[in-house]
């Protein structure tokens, strides 16, 4: 709980004002308002709604009438469904002027409370100028007239911001200051949802804190704020009576943050390689040599999440532990790229093990330095005239932020990798490895020089510092949300900058007539059990018609089923199995389980995996050259194998040293990416005082030059 939350614990009466149970077309929407619903259920609440035309020409009062009565049916239908009775209290500016009313209003919701029924309080376009004059006045006035333990008001944007919410230089503020942050703020456009916008709320608020009742102003759109908010969580702007008394810690607001990582960045591809190289080794040197240190705090992560009640996988990926490190010595980093819509597949590509010793993170860090310089490399060159030279540069992509799982490891893997591109990097662990990411944060910045700065790297380390982060399109150049599906949908539609999601990664083997069946056993076995939580294990099993009654295909489901791997079938396989049919052909396990499916041949296999696949990598197990080669050319995946696992798609495997992950998109790369997926490109362009005017006295040769072999420049990225 965030210690200026505290007061939440106390609450036993909660005042929820919102006008965001209805769309822009005035209609209302059955999502907020269930989810509203279900929240309120936590606490007894009173609520009210602003029902408003959304047509300036329709009569506000008569809309009003109208909806009142639709929007109450929903609310009693759906308060129905958790056993809770709702009710309806309509008042007018008038009513409050009356002492004799107000203290029956008073009794009344009592009243109601202690029968669990919640009471629903609406008005109909009250007077500008009376006690209340819209739905944020009226709930103000409610919270401090029910003695309300807290107050929240929905919004459709998270809080209130020190400027328009659609400024990339605006900062949500977190609590409310009147005696700072009254003359400071700038509104913007009135809201899209209520009558009086931001302004009414801020009054609202300010009228019922100065009175003792805190408020939190907070989004109305996500499903579970109101619940986030009695949990202390620091969501929202929050207004309470004593917050000018609290202890402020001077917080480096999220703008402050990126640009020193952007300028730090153009320090760091302003030195020469072998200096930024010695970053690295002296990180690694860093590392062994307060292994202890960073043993104990990651066995107090581990503490907490035991007593947390996380389950093992988690426990296992949060783990530090000595232990035998993969074969592979690859690096469980992510490809970081900047095109918007990028499809990248990120979980279960991971080949170092969670329980590796800290030296191997080292020699990890060791190895991306002895690889080759990546900055500045000169790709192709050209004389577009006499005297007139044009280079094609690589360069950094810029400043990259990165959300991601548990593992502390990847902080070390994903900051050294930034360090070699020559990129600016902000990261955002989870709160499990707070402890781990912190120390091992403060080592990687110790290792930076004064003359490159160590807010290179910065660590997020609150949960709420994110969306005004993804507000800052200007200054960031990339944002990788690596986690679920959820995560990754949310930050694209919270966000104009790039962002990397990851894709499913649903590999198929098919096995063919004329393939060997001890050679396809050996095949599917490593490809489903080797790793079953990698993005190139196998998930469908194709297999060809005419092998159903070879006693080989037999022994293949056995060898499965042995292994442990549970067996879905598709339409036929289900039926001939005697298995439990899939409820999906696209579906990705990552565990010991796939799909079995039987197809007619070659092209009913390809047509299979177009699809139900996700273009990641495919397999054929055959003795057929004429189908093998079929297969590599018509199938349309990011790699395709001849009689090899799918588990061979990997970085390290392929010879390109440190994998930055294994991309589906058939945009820039695919298959697995290496470092050069960190860059992007510039063109410097030499002359001698050349002109185009009009290019009346340029003769364009663009004539092709030779790249000789470490033509190198230093290149600042701007």
């Amino acid at each position: 709980m965030d210690p200026t939350r505290a007061f939440v614990n106390k609450v036993k009466r909660l005042v929820v004002g919102t006008a965001v149970v209805t769309r822009p077309d005035g209609r209302i929407a059955l999502g907020r308002l269930g989810a509203l619903c279900e929240q309120e259920f936590i606490r007894c609440i009173c609520s009210f709604s602003d029902l408003r035309s959304p047509n300036p020409e329709f009569d506000g009062k008569a809309c009003a009438a109208v909806g009142q009565s639709s929007l109450m049916a929903l609310y009693d239908a759906m308060f129905s469904q958790l056993d809770i009775t709702s009710s309806q209290l309509l008042v007018t500016d008038a009513f409050f002027g009356n002492e004799a009313f107000r203290q029956q209003l008073s009794d009344t919701v009592n009243s109601l409370l202690g029968q669990r029924v919640i009471p629903i309080f609406n008005e109909n376009d009250a007077d500008s100028s009376g006690i209340f004059w819209d739905n944020d006045s009226l709930a103000g006035l409610l919270a401090y007239e029910q003695k309300a333990d807290l107050l929240v008001l929905l919004s459709d944007v998270e809080g209130l911001y020190s400027g328009p919410p659609s400024d990339p230089k605006s900062k949500l503020i977190d609590t409310y200051v009147k005696e700072k942050h009254q003359g400071e703020i700038t509104f913007g456009d009135k809201s899209r949802v209520g009558r009086g916008g931001m302004t009414a709320k801020v009054e609202a608020a300010v009228y019922a804190a100065d009175r003792g009742t805190p408020v939190v102003i907070t989004s109305g759109y996500a499903t579970d704020n109101i619940i986030r908010v009695l949990q202390g969580e620091r969501i929202g702007t929050v207004f309470h009576k004593d917050a000018h008394m609290w202890t402020v810690v001077k917080e480096v607001s999220a703008r402050e943050m990126a640009v020193a990582a952007r300028e730090c960045s153009r320090r760091l591809q302003a030195l020469e390689s072998k200096k930024r190289r010695q970053i690295l080794l002296n990180i690694a040197d860093a590392l062994e040599a307060n292994e202890s240190a960073i043993r104990a705090e990651n066995e107090a992560d581990i503490s907490a999440a035991q007593e947390g009640g996380y389950d093992k996988p988690l426990l296992s990926r949060l783990a530090l532990k000595p232990g035998k490190a993969s074969t592979t010595n690859n690096l469980d980093i992510i490809f970081l790229f900047v095109l918007l819509g990028f499809d990248f597949c990120i979980h279960g590509c991971i080949f170092m093990t969670s329980n590796q010793k800290i030296s191997s993170l080292a020699r990890s860090v060791r190895k991306l330095a002895d690889m080759e310089e990546p900055i500045g490399h000169v790709l192709k060159r050209t004389e577009l005239a006499d005297g007139l030279t044009l280079k094609k540069v690589s360069c950094p992509l810029g400043v990259l932020l990165v959300v991601f799982e548990s593992r502390p490891d990847a902080l070390v893997q994903i900051a050294a990798l930034a360090i070699r591109s020559g990129n600016g990097l902000l990261l955002k662990g989870g709160k499990e490895a707070k402890r781990s990411n912190a120390i091992l944060h403060k080592l990687i910045t110790s290792a930076i020089p004064d003359s490159v700065g160590k807010k290179l790297i910065g660590l997020v380390t609150s949960r709420e510092d994110i969306p005004d982060l993804l507000k800052l399109d200007d200054v960031i150049d990339l944002v990788i949300p690596r986690g679920s599906n959820k995560l990754v949908s949310q930050i694209k539609e919270s966000t104009k900058i790039p962002v990397l999601g990851h894709a499913d990664g649903i590999c198929h083997v098919y096995v063919d007539k004329s393939a060997k069946m001890d050679m396809a056993k050996r095949v599917v076995l490593d490809a489903k059990t080797d790793y079953p939580a990698a993005c190139n294990a196998m998930e469908t099993l194709l297999v060809h018609k005419d092998l159903t009654h070879h006693e080989g295909f037999n022994e293949l489901i056995r060898a499965l089923r042995h292994k442990g791997v549970i067996l879905y079938g598709g339409p036929r396989a289900s039926t001939l199995l005697r298995i439990p049919e899939a409820t999906s052909l696209h579906h990705e396990y990552n565990s010991l389980a796939c799909t079995v499916e039987i197809v007619d041949d070659v092209f009913a296999a390809i047509d299979h995996i177009h699809e139900h696949g996700s273009a990641h990598t495919d397999c054929i197990v055959t003795e057929d050259e004429e189908i093998g080669e079929t297969f590599l050319h018509q199938v349309d995946s990011a790699a395709v194998f001849h009689n090899a696992s799918t588990r061979f798609c990997d970085g390290a495997r392929f010879g390109l040293g440190a994998e930055v992950g294994i991309s589906t998109s058939r945009i820039h790369a695919r298959g697995p990416v290496g470092v050069e997926g960190l860059l992007t490109t510039r063109w410097i362009l030499r002359g001698k005082g050349q002109v185009v005017d009009g290019d009346k006295g340029v003769n364009y040769t663009h004539k092709n030059l030779p790249v000789v072999d470490g033509d190198w420049m230093m290149v600042v990225h701007s």
